[in-house]
């Protein structure tokens, strides 16, 4: 299964543009690569970032946004996140039906609502998970049970 980031950096052509904490790993880039810049075309590394609690889909093409949640939620879970936000607008609300039924199909996902009034309100969902919904095989890799 490909990583959140690996499909992120595919559905944005190699180009991934967002905020991280700390400093890069040796041999990545934290910013968009140019276009005339051989070495970045010639690179299938994937680019390391940290998933945080939050996920903003503005920058990704509607066709992209169920792929990049379904890809997210895992790697949320799997970093044992018990909440998350999902900022996808308000708009005409086509994209935040789309992420409120792909997450009322998510068998890890408690509840959701919508986001307080200081944190996008109607134009943000927060998740919550389930609790020990950490995928079982990441738990023993991390030393749990």
């Amino acid at each position: 299964m490909m990583s959140f980031w690996q499909m992120l950096r595919t559905l944005t052509g190699g180009s991934v543009r967002m905020e991280i904490s700390g400093e890069p790993e040796q041999g990545a880039s934290a910013g968009p690569q140019d276009p005339q810049d051989d070495d970045a075309e010639a690179s299938s590394e994937p680019i390391q970032l940290e998933v945080t609690d939050v996920l903003d889909l503005h920058p990704f093409a509607p066709r992209d946004v169920k792929a990049v949640v379904e890809a997210y939620l895992e790697e949320a879970r799997a970093k044992a996140f018990s909440t998350v936000r999902i900022i996808h607008g308000k708009g005409a609300g086509v994209q935040r039906s789309m992420v409120r039924s792909l997450l009322a199909r998510t068998p890890f996902v408690t509840s959701f609502e919508d986001a307080p009034m200081g944190a996008g309100s109607w134009g943000a969902t927060v998740v919550w998970f389930s609790r020990g919904s950490q995928k079982r095989e990441d738990r023993k890799e991390a030393g749990g049970n």
